[in-house]
């Protein structure tokens, strides 16, 4: 294992992994776990006190000024890092390392009443204000210089300090649709960037359509969303722009920082939004984190108290579209007790924050955070649960899982073994979904039936593969593809020849693709090729497409396989199979009775089956998917939903979220560390394998 990391890393090939899993992280320590801490909230005679807690509970770091810019430049200039100094002091004191963070989520108000110019206006024009955060715009050159001033200053300080860790920057980023004056002259840049020409990118937007042709880019403005029938190609490239906004403000602090910085990474937390396109895109990141909070009111659970515990893939989905960014993460927010922001916010099911705290490790983090150490007194989040009360010594009942939590992780460090130390059964079933978020965007402006939901059809496909328990990985187009025996290729509807030659190149060496309904079927621009319908896969697939049909959610119509029959009626495809393929399920009782819905071909040394249509509850993928699998002989788990295991470092982890307790038949050899067999609700196992 060593000398093919070696080879790797010589090679060039997932450097960042690498250089991330070795350099950054002790693999035998397995994971950190850490608590937010905000000094500027408190009064400074307490600070020992609450250090002192945090070592005390077993915390290995905290996390200082997220929002704290205004105490970090009182006046435009002129800095205060005393009590900054003295806060990572204390942590030091008490065996706490320090992520520090640039701040930059809450401008003072100097800023914002000084530059005005820097607030994000919406599209109905209201402009954001001071008073809350996230309220400047990554697209306006003077808040850039100001935060880059400020950041360079506070990386100065710090990124020579042995004592801090890593840093994370802003907090939450996401993308803006802004506005304001600055956001329109950087789009028309970004514009002429990629396009040169305005003929161009009248090709690329279709403006003869409607009689939208631009003779000057200084014409175009931002496009106006909720407008109906707005151009949705111009809409696709605001878009791109705007996540550019985001990830080149995060690239522009990067690089600030390790000016200065030494031996310390740089990360920041993503709100796990898979669609909006910056997750990954900020390439001078060490890795990515992202946020996560399971129970805030809505019902994702399972049964009458499942929102108490939380959707038993929200956690896991993360895990798998973080960690191949660049082979490792960490989560920097996980919930601790109730929150204040949701709809209505219960208490946690007992077991919960533990569970969760489990459900990050069995993916495979190295470090896991929790918002925050002490319930506030003050301001918009009072009524968020930390590690300790409002009197700021009571450990709350999250608190206490978390405890429980750190010494379980120090116990399972004496066993522990290299990360890759898992099943071969376990790696025979590690699949990959391909994601490009803009496929999500294209699809959204014309979803041609409003039951539609481009993440959902995906979960269908993510739901069986979990209850398989396969390995899976999110990946995008950069990736190897001959890394993984079966990759799913959900609705990727903007494609190319080449990457059709890509994946077609993957079955012919022996991978075995599943391509579903709406793929391919427009170009990278949004638009439909000059060919019939759906062509750009026909010689991969070996169907032609004849027609796609859409039906009344009250009115569903059917699918037959297998001898069963399912449900349908967002998006059907009606193929005409050529001779090579197999016919795996057809359309029942509709005008088109008998015509093949999912095929089945072999091509080269692999296979690919084609799924034409999206069922209503994912029954029909799931046999699909385990038809394919045991066809190929790949042994598959029959987990039932909520019920997820991973492994990791010689560890088999098994999680329950369901309502009832679950019994686990241990593999051979293997000797349970942690829990029982019998898994109650919220409860965990973990077994050491042979």
């Amino acid at each position: 294992m060593k000398l093919r990391l070696f080879l790797i890393l010589c090679l060039g090939i997932f450097a960042n992994m690498t250089v991330a899993q070795t350099r950054w992280f002790d693999d035998k320590n397995l994971t950190y776990t850490g608590v937010y801490y905000y000094p500027e909230h408190w009064d400074e005679s307490q600070w020992e006190r609450d250090f002192k807690r945090m070592h005390d509970l077993g915390f290995e770091f905290t996390h200082f000024a997220e929002f704290a810019w205004a105490q970090l430049e009182p006046e435009e200039g002129k800095y205060d890092f005393g009590w900054l100094d003295r806060a990572v002091q204390l942590a030091d004191k008490y065996g706490l390392k320090v992520v520090m963070c640039t701040s930059t989520a809450t401008p003072p108000v100097w800023l914002s009443r000084k530059y005005s110019e820097i607030l994000i206006k919406k599209e109905d024009g209201t402009v954001l204000d001071h008073g809350a955060r996230q309220h400047a715009s990554f697209a306006s050159p003077v808040y850039r210089e100001l935060a880059y001033r400020m950041i360079e200053q506070l990386a100065r300080r710090y990124g020579n300090d042995k004592r801090i860790v890593g840093w994370q920057l802003d907090n939450e980023p996401g993308v803006q649709f802004d506005y304001n004056k600055a956001a329109e002259e950087g789009f028309r840049a970004f514009l002429k960037e990629k396009y040169k020409d305005i003929s161009a990118l009248n090709k690329a937007w279709g403006t003869a359509f409607w009689s939208q042709v631009y003779t000057s880019f200084d014409e175009i403005t931002l496009p106006k969303t909720a407008q109906m029938f707005m151009n949705h190609h111009q809409i696709l490239d605001y878009r791109r722009f705007a996540a550019r906004q985001t990830t080149e403000f995060l690239d522009g602090q990067c690089e600030l920082i390790k000016k200065y910085a030494r031996n310390q990474w740089v990360t920041t937390n993503y709100i796990p939004n898979y669609e909006e396109g910056h997750i990954g895109g900020s390439h001078k990141l060490d890795f990515v984190s992202y946020t996560r909070y399971m129970v805030y009111g809505d019902n994702e659970g399972i049964g009458r108290r499942g929102y108490r515990v939380g959707n038993p893939l929200r956690i896991a989905w993360a895990n798998d579209f973080f960690r191949p960014v660049s082979g490792t993460y960490g989560v920097m927010e996980l919930q601790p007790g109730q929150v204040n922001w949701g709809g209505i916010n219960p208490q946690p099911f007992p077991g919960a924050v533990r569970l969760w705290l489990w459900s990050v490790f069995a993916g495979g983090s190295d470090f896991v955070c929790t918002y925050r150490f002490r319930q506030p007194l003050y301001g918009t989040e009072q009524y968020h649960y930390g590690i300790v009360g409002t009197d700021g010594t009571t450990v709350t009942p999250g608190g206490h899982e978390y405890e429980q939590f750190i010494k379980e992780i120090k116990k399972l460090r004496n066993y522990a073994r290299e990360r890759e130390v898992k099943p071969d059964c376990y790696l025979a079933r590690k699949t990959a979904i391909l994601f490009n978020h803009e496929n999500s965007w294209s699809i959204s402006r014309q979803k041609q039936n409003r039951t539609w939901s481009t993440l959902g059809h995906i979960d269908k496909y993510y739901r069986t593969l979990k209850s398989f328990g396969a390995p899976v990985d999110f990946i995008t187009e950069n990736a190897d593809f001959s890394e993984y025996p079966v990759m799913i290729v959900p609705a990727y509807q903007m494609a190319d020849k080449q990457l059709v030659d890509r994946w077609t190149e993957y079955v012919k060496n022996g991978g075995n693709l599943v391509v579903t309904c709406r793929t391919a079927q427009k170009d990278r621009y949004g638009r439909l090729p000059e060919t019939r319908f759906g062509a750009m896969i026909d010689e991969l697939t070996g169907n032609e497409l004849e027609f796609y049909d859409l039906l009344l959610p009250h009115d569903p119509g059917y699918v037959s396989f297998a001898g069963k029959t399912y449900r349908w009626n967002t998006w059907g495809e009606i193929l005409k199979p050529g001779k090579e393929s197999e016919v795996w399920a057809v359309y029942e009782k509709e005008f088109y009775e008998g015509k093949p819905a999912v095929t089945f071909r072999k091509l080269g040394k692999g296979t690919v089956t084609y799924v034409g249509v999206d069922s209503k509850d994912g029954a029909l993928e799931r046999d699909i998917l385990k038809k394919l699998y045991t066809q190929l002989g790949i042994d598959t788990m029959n987990l039932p939903y909520g019920v997820t295991m991973e492994y990791r470092n010689g560890f088999g982890i098994v999680l329950n979220y369901g309502e009832k307790t679950y019994q686990f038949a241990l593999p051979d050899g293997a000797e349970v560390l942690i829990g029982d067999v019998e898994i109650p609700t919220a409860g965990v196992l973990v077994f050491k394998i042979k």
